[in-house]
């Protein structure tokens, strides 16, 4: 049997998969799948890439709270006077929540609020410098999730120490972001801005930049922090990471979200995206996946632990027909999520015919 899965999976003569094949130019399609061997104590990793290439930019969206959850509790590792549970709010706004809560719904629902809490927390620069030194790279995260704002200072964090004294964290400020030089960094043909329509590329250069070689490279420290240096690792407790890799595959309806509206595959596109099926406890998905400006991105180790069948994959994929960005017109449930789910269980079907 061909031993490249990735290459047999695109192959696939199913629809959903054949489309987007058949048309590759308009769907700036990168994908990377690491094949997992192990033999005695020794874990073998291979892996097969379709055009990724760290030159050509993708939006990675929601991708970002992936490194910025991990950092954020590694910065409460290294801060004797923090922990998970402390409640906490940021200076300006009411809402009181713990680090503890926000790791849970960056991962469960994805929520842009949580994630701009741990910016606060870490500051931009401080986010880029700590990827850089664990050899993660090439990245930039810029600018918070969900509305747009150039501030960049960070909000300082009134912290309960207990019921009667707060501790105010120092704010920082970061560098300006400077526009990145890629390939495909102007986008479409025109872009709404404020209503009205632009008829021009949408330039993203001053945008996050999370290419799949750093989205995976995250990803394998965190799923086997062993096949790395110590330098390279992220500075987390044993217990940490266990509670890392719970939110990782935590579904909606396990942290109280309405199951309705909130299903098992709202944030796991691979295998389970367009489907509202019940996902099997057996299928452990550990995932970050990222949607906006046409663009779907899903970075997930999965782990079958049935079949005892466990590979990585990320993929990203643009879907936007009409090449304008801001009109909310865009081929998420037609295209874009039939492929990445369909390309998740052809690749899991061919990993369970392979021979180990």
């Amino acid at each position: 049997m061909n031993e490249n899965i990735l290459e047999v999976a695109l192959s696939s003569k199913n629809p959903k998969i054949k489309g987007v094949m058949d048309s590759l130019d308009q769907y700036e399609l990168q994908i990377r799948y690491t094949k997992i061997d192990r033999k005695n104590d020794s874990i073998f990793f291979t892996d097969y890439d379709f055009q990724v290439d760290e030159n050509v930019y993708f939006y990675p969206a929601s991708t970002v709270k992936f490194p910025i959850a991990v950092l954020g509790l590694e910065r409460l590792n290294e801060t004797d006077t923090l922990n998970r549970e402390v409640r906490y709010y940021v200076e300006g706004d009411t809402l009181e929540s713990t680090f503890s809560k926000d790791i849970v719904q960056v991962f469960t629902v994805s929520d842009n609020l949580a994630n701009n809490r741990l910016v606060e927390l870490l500051g931009q620069d401080a986010i880029n410098e700590s990827l850089q030194k664990k050899g993660i790279g090439p990245v930039r995260i810029s600018h918070r999730l969900g509305y747009h704002s150039e501030d960049l200072k960070t909000k300082p964090l009134i912290i309960y120490m207990n019921d009667s004294t707060t501790s105010i964290t120092i704010p920082s400020i970061n560098t300006a972001p400077k526009p990145l030089s890629l390939k495909e960094i102007r986008k479409g043909k025109g872009y709404y801005e404020d209503g009205a329509l632009k008829q021009e590329p949408f330039d993203f250069s001053l945008k996050n930049y999370y290419p799949i070689t750093a989205q995976h490279a995250v990803l394998k420290r965190v799923i086997f922090p062993d096949e790395f240096s110590p330098k390279q690792q992220f500075n987390l407790s044993q217990e940490q990471r266990q509670f890392l890799l719970e939110a990782m595959k935590t579904l909606p309806r396990s942290a109280g979200y309405d199951p309705m509206e909130y299903y098992d595959g709202y944030c796991k596109f691979f295998m389970y995206g367009d489907t509202k099926d019940t996902i099997p406890s057996y299928m452990e998905i550990y995932n970050k996946v990222g949607f906006a400006y046409g663009t779907l991105t899903d970075c997930a180790y999965i782990n079958d632990t049935k079949n005892k069948v466990d590979f990585m994959l990320t993929a990203t994929i643009l879907v936007n027909k009409d090449g304008i960005f801001n009109d909310d017109a865009y081929e998420y449930d037609e295209i874009g999520i039939p492929f990445l789910a369909e390309l998740g269980r052809e690749i899991h079907r061919l990993e369970l015919e392979r021979t180990r």
